[in-house]
């Protein structure tokens, strides 16, 4: 198995969902799957604040790819599609200092 394949990765995920049967338990519900997000973006976030080890982080931010992997498949959406249109979209814009650090957004309604 090619490790570096999104498609691969897609599968495991694919996998994974059906073996615990996500769909017919309540694992595809989209507000559910949100507060799991939500909810392992704390732990990322707690590595950051806490000083926690790379390794924890690489951990909890693998929780959160798997989650968001999950998501593209309980909602029937192409995760890669939307990365690289997401991605041609973002490299048109231009980039701004907010408080010192970068931002790169389409910055409704502020003065460019």
């Amino acid at each position: 198995m090619d490790k570096n394949s999104y498609k691969n990765m897609l599968e495991t995920i694919q996998e994974f969902h059906n073996k615990h049967d996500f769909k017919n338990n309540g694992g595809e519900d989209l507000a559910y799957r949100v507060a799991l997000m939500v909810e392992e973006l704390g732990e990322i976030s707690a590595c950051v604040t806490k000083g926690k080890s790379k390794t924890y982080l690489a951990e909890e931010s693998a929780d959160l790819l798997i989650l968001l992997l999950g998501t593209a498949i309980s909602a029937d959406f192409d995760l890669n599609e939307a990365f690289w249109q997401k991605m041609e979209k973002i490299n048109q814009r231009k980039s701004k200092i907010i408080n010192g650090k970068i931002r790169v957004s389409e910055f409704k309604g502020v003065d460019k």
